[in-house]
């Protein structure tokens, strides 16, 4: 006599296997992939560049997290293979003091056109910061700019969560038909400060949403943990309140572990748009 099915059983056991196969997704995911750096190109066009600059090249740079091991090192290697004319520092160096010499004397590494330059993140000590940045060559921006080229105006500002950001100040000192690109670590800034003048800002903080169900839901970015603006900020491009251009880095580095958040360094070509 055949044994009677029990269908609360067996529905149970497809439940199991699909909740084990979806762990097991996210895990592959995690130690494959999410370990592999992009190298994401983009190209931004404005009116605004001179025409001299038509195809400045950008590597930006953010979140490493004290990494000083074989990533960091690829990214140092494959950089100095692109000659590219600026490198741009996005925060968050570290989150532990002991390690940011390591991460700064890497970083140091990568050679450029025009320098290196660089804002601090929620996880720095600015202090300490800034004075190993300045002897490795490397200038920090606080609230401040410089123009890089003539037309081209570069400016940072201070950590949102740690210190008083200004984008006004920043940028107080451009010239009104300049090209301005604004450097802010936390991309929450554009929601709540005039960015009105800024052609572009370029943002880290938020890596991606770091943890991604299905590749989609964020627990730190959807809980409004890491940002006060849910999953607007989550990577890629963006917009401030006010309408102004916003691309936010996943960062390189691993705070926490990375699922379906892919490490990212971002390759801008900036275009003359006549």
């Amino acid at each position: 006599m055949m044994a009677k099915k029990n269908p609360k059983k067996a529905i149970k056991n497809v439940v199991i296997v699909s909740l084990l196969a979806i762990v097991f997704l996210h895990l592959i995911h995690g130690v494959t992939l999410d370990r592999m750096v992009v190298y994401q190109e983009i190209t931004f066009s404005s009116a605004n560049l001179p025409k001299e600059l038509d195809g400045y090249t950008i590597a930006f740079v953010t979140d490493p997290h004290a990494d000083t091991g074989r990533r960091l090192r690829g990214i140092v290697e494959e950089l100095n293979s692109r000659q590219i004319d600026l490198l741009l520092l996005g925060g968050d160096f570290t989150y532990d003091q002991n390690d940011i010499q390591s991460t700064v004397d890497l970083l140091s590494q990568i050679t450029t056109r025009d320098g290196s330059f660089a804002v601090e993140g929620n996880h720095d000590d600015y202090q300490i910061l800034f004075s190993l940045l300045e002897s490795h060559n490397i200038t920090p921006l606080s609230n401040s700019g410089v123009y890089i080229q003539d037309g081209f105006f570069l400016a940072g500002v201070e950590d949102l969560w740690n210190r008083n950001p200004d984008v006004s100040k920043a940028i107080a000192e451009a010239g009104e038909d300049s090209f301005i690109l604004l450097l802010a670590h936390n991309p929450d800034v554009t929601m709540t400060q005039d960015t009105s003048n800024v052609d572009l800002t370029l943002s880290g903080h938020t890596h991606g949403g770091q943890v991604n169900l299905f590749g989609r839901i964020s627990i730190g970015l959807d809980t409004r943990v890491i940002s006060d603006y849910g999953i607007r900020f989550k990577g890629g491009w963006a917009e401030s309140n006010d309408g102004t251009p916003v691309y936010v880095s996943r960062g390189v580095g691993e705070y926490y572990p990375r699922i379906f958040a892919r490490p990212e360094v971002t390759m801008i070509t900036l275009r003359h748009e006549p």
